[in-house]
């Protein structure tokens, strides 16, 4: 089988226990995470050969980023080191209707300073048949933009399928550049693209035809999305896929969850899932990332279970803490076919 090759950062998440505020706190919870590394040990989790490429310092704290990796089963041979810090976020949980926040620290960590010419992507690309990236990436630096510019060309240029997760991140993109032509172009390289109606409109302007999203509730037909759709497959005609996520947002705690795939002629629409009591919701679009890859490559012309099976995975996320999703392929197939009692398996 061939690999699956990753590109961005992987930081050290901090997170007061429990649901305490930064200003109750005296410890904070440690995980490793970031949108291309969860999308990685997802996909090592289900059974698939997967590189994650990126830049760690030599240190103690890259190291433990790197045995998090490792730990997992994710190729780490591409990795460069330099740099003087691991990228840092906090992360303080919500509950209710009191939302979730996210403080970054991360300007100036090793992958924002990584330099054109540092990676070798003909050699990372060698045996791989997919390469993602995500809108994160860009947002870093313009130095990690232009790298990501390099990684799409030549995987481009090797008939490599590319795909990307638009991930629009308000607190980032602090650089002087045109965010919506940077993304445009790395974009346009790309195969398979998925994000959500936020992402459309941040970072390209396109958004819902005819209805104002934010006075619908969280009750959103997912018929309202295929303008959205329709209107990034006219944008980038390479595409052959455009996925969305659907996240209705009753509260903090209780999420309904969904997706919709569209190839340029019909739209699928998966089951709407009710996550009632969220143990952890990020890394939910990661785990629906990861879904799709291995869903697109095990299901060929499958269109439809290639959705249900990235929104099962991505729902069972949510009961996961930390970044990552840890569930099996047994459990995913289990809730897909309608088994959500969540009894004990004995």
């Amino acid at each position: 089988m061939n690999k699956v090759v990753t590109f961005g950062e992987i930081m050290l998440r901090l997170s007061p226990p429990g649901y305490l505020r930064f200003s109750q706190t005296n410890s904070f919870d440690i995980n490793y995470g970031g949108g291309e590394s969860n999308v990685a040990v997802s996909l090592a989790n289900f059974g698939i050969p997967v590189e994650f490429v990126t830049r760690l310092p030599k240190s103690d704290l890259g190291e433990c980023a790197l045995m998090e990796l490792r730990k997992r089963g994710v190729g780490t041979s591409n990795i460069l080191y330099g740099g003087d810090r691991l990228g840092i976020y906090f992360l303080e949980k919500g509950a209710v209707n009191r939302s979730s926040k996210v403080v970054y620290d991360r300007t100036n960590s090793a992958i924002a300073q990584i330099e054109s010419g540092m990676i070798n992507w003909d050699k990372v690309f060698d045996g791989a048949s997919w390469f993602h990236w995500t809108g994160i990436t860009p947002a870093i630096s313009k130095s990690a933009a232009i790298i990501c510019l390099e990684a799409v060309k030549v995987a481009s240029d090797r008939g490599i399928t590319i795909s990307t997760d638009l991930n629009y991140r308000s607190k980032l993109w602090q650089y002087e550049g045109n965010r919506q032509e940077i993304m445009t172009e790395l974009t346009s390289y790309c195969d398979i693209i998925f994000g959500n109606e936020e992402d459309a409109e941040m970072h390209f302007g396109i958004k819902p035809e005819g209805i104002d999203i934010t006075k619908q509730g969280h009750e959103v037909k997912p018929e309202v999305f295929l303008s959205v759709c329709k209107q990034m497959i006219k944008k980038f005609p390479r595409a052959k896929k455009i996925i969305l996520s659907l996240r209705g947002s009753i509260s903090a705690s209780y999420n309904t969850w969904a997706g919709i795939l569209y190839d340029g002629k019909k739209m699928y629409q998966s089951k709407q899932y009710h996550i009632t009591d969220i143990v952890d919701r990020v890394g939910g679009g990661d785990s629906f990332m990861a879904g799709l890859i291995y869903g697109l490559l095990n299901y060929p012309n499958e269109d439809q279970k290639v959705l249900d099976f990235s929104v099962a995975a991505s729902c069972l996320k949510h009961t996961i803490k930390g970044d990552t999703n840890l569930v099996t392929l047994q459990e995913i197939e289990k809730l897909m076919d309608g088994d959500v009692s969540g009894r004990v398996n004995r």
